[in-house]
Formats: structure tokens, C-alpha cells, sequence
């Protein structure tokens, strides 16, 4: 604190605080990219073709090399499979009311929501139950989300008329 003189009388001032600005929770890009490769797989899965790892990073501005890892990481947790040859590519390995947006997190990154609190002994028991209940909450509502709600939500609003 220090002193301020107005009017002839002197006041002490407390210094401002900033105020506290926390991170926000972040998926990664990976994430997202991993995310937009099965919705853009689920959109042709009727069809039952196998679309190229470079028309699907063109459809959703993802650099192709990244995306061929990303496909196969989720090849290797059975979301995609491949197919070889001319006409090969990858597609969905169920339907796409199969596959969760969790299941697609998890594959990317291990647990939707994690924090080093929930493993360590001197956080207060009270915060890592908050912690541990926000985390089954995400992981809840992640694994609620179907790429088939996601069509459905997408194939809604193509039908909607505007005035």
C-alpha cells in the first residue's frame, strides 16, 4: 500500500490486482482435424466409398501428410479402415452411429479431460473430487455425441428455409 494525499488528507491505496485469467480448456488441432476426417467419412458411408486421405484434407483444410497419421491412428482403434489400390482410400470400419466423439478424442489423445491434480497426493481431496467429477462429465457427454446425430444435425439445417 502507500499513501495518496487528496484535499489535504492522506489515503492509503491498496496496488490493483490483475485479474486472474485462467488457460482454457483446449482440444488440440489434432483433435479437431480427427474429428472433421470421420464426419467427412460418415457423410459418405452409405455410399460405401472409400474416399483418398488427400480429397478429405482438401474438403476440410487439413494438411494431407497430418492427416494420413491421423487416419492411421484411428485405423489402429478400428474407427477407419483402409482400402488398398486405384480406387483405394480410407472409410468408416462401423456406422457412423457407432462411433462416438469420444471414442475419436480418446483415440487422439487418451482421456477427453485430464489434469495433473487427479494424480497428485497433495491436491485437496475436495478439488480432485471436482476435478474427477468434471472429467466423467465430459467424457459422459463426449461419448453421448454419434456421428450419426452430427449427420442428422447437418442434413437439418440443409433442409431449413430462410425468409
Amino acid at each position: 500500500m502507500h499513501p495518496v494525499a487528496f484535499r489535504g488528507r492522506a489515503f492509503w491505496l491498496r496496488p490493483r490486482r490483475a485479474p486472474l485469467r485462467c488457460a482454457p480448456v483446449k482440444l488440440s488441432v489434432k483433435s479437431d482435424y480427427a474429428v472433421r476426417a470421420v464426419l467427412g467419412l460418415a457423410r459418405h458411408f452409405q455410399s460405401g466409398e472409400s474416399l483418398k486421405a488427400e480429397d478429405l484434407a482438401d474438403a476440410f483444410g487439413i494438411p494431407a501428410n497430418y492427416l494420413v497419421q491421423i487416419l492411421i491412428e484411428l485405423k489402429s482403434k478400428q474407427i477407419v479402415k483402409s482400402v488398398r489400390g486405384k480406387a483405394g482410400g480410407y472409410l468408416l470400419a462401423r456406422a457412423p452411429a457407432k462411433i462416438t466423439l469420444g471414442e475419436v478424442l480418446r483415440s487422439i489423445h487418451g482421456a477427453v479431460f485430464d489434469s495433473p491434480a487427479l494424480a497428485d497426493a497433495h491436491c485437496p481431496p475436495e478439488l480432485r473430487h471436482a476435478w474427477k467429477h468434471m472429467q466423467d462429465t465430459l467424457d459422459k457427454t463426449a461419448d453421448a455425441i454419434t456421428f450419426q446425430q452430427l449427420l442428422d444435425e447437418g442434413a437439418g439445417k440443409e433442409r431449413m428455409y430462410y425468409i
